[in-house]
């Protein structure tokens, strides 16, 4: 059994974006050789997240504007959460995004479906922020 975790950091110059981690994964896998096995994508705050879709810049501005409908970020009256920080809507966005994924990996490559990609999605940027990426498998 292999086994391999790392942790990747990211701080947004926006308070809101989406990132394409796709490549970054995928050197991760070659490094691991695992050729059969795991792949766990995880954000470790709780305002920002991991999801898999497509990377279209339409479908990345529908989700922004979808999101903001469902958990808008003003007016942070609304919310009881703001007790110092403005970012409940951000704690919202994060648990209908998603916190984590895992991808397979077969022949030592993510095992994905057609334009599948990995995002890490930020929700209250601008700081330094991890994701743990942990690859197991043979």
């Amino acid at each position: 059994m292999n086994a391999l975790t790392e942790t990747l950091w990211f701080n947004t110059k926006t308070k809101y974006a989406f990132v394409n981690i796709t490549p970054q994964i995928e050197e991760l896998v070659k490094k691991s050789k695992v050729k059969d096995g795991l792949c766990l994508v995880n954000a470790m705050h709780i305002t920002a997240s991991v999801f898999i879709n497509d990377d279209e810049p339409g479908l990345h501005h529908d989700f922004s504007r979808w999101l903001e409908t469902l958990a808008p970020h003003a007016p942070v009256s609304r919310y009881e959460h703001n007790n110092g920080e403005d970012n409940a809507g951000a704690h919202l966005k994060r648990t209908i995004m998603g916190r984590d994924v895992v991808v397979a990996i077969t022949g030592g490559r993510l095992d994905f479906g057609p334009w599948e990609q990995i995002f890490y999605g930020e929700f209250d940027g601008q700081r330094r922020k991890r994701v743990l990426v942990k690859i197991i498998g043979e």
